[in-house]
């Protein structure tokens, strides 16, 4: 089968990414699709031509994938400090 580049679908990899149920896969997942994502951002910026729509897209799949990475950041240095989610829950 053959691998979907980033032009034709960051879609695809930033919807992997964000519905990565698996904690060891996730970041792997969220830096695929912020590659892909900044891969097209400036492949537009060099076609002629506006697409303000595809644009606004990209940087909001961006943001929040930017917002799920620090999530995560977060939870990891919380469990280091709590030992484990059920420490969270008591502070």
């Amino acid at each position: 089968m053959k691998q979907p580049t980033s032009t034709e679908n960051w879609r695809e990899f930033y919807i992997a990414a964000i519905l990565e149920l698996e904690k060891p896969k996730i970041l792997p997942r969220i830096t695929q699709a912020e590659n892909a994502i900044l891969e097209r951002s400036r492949q537009l910026f060099d076609e002629d031509g506006v697409n303000a729509e595809e644009k606004q897209a990209l940087d909001d799949a961006l943001y929040f994938l930017q917002a799920l990475r620090s999530t995560l950041q977060f939870n990891t240095t919380a469990s280091l400090y709590w030992g484990n989610d059920e420490g969270m829950k008591a502070a």
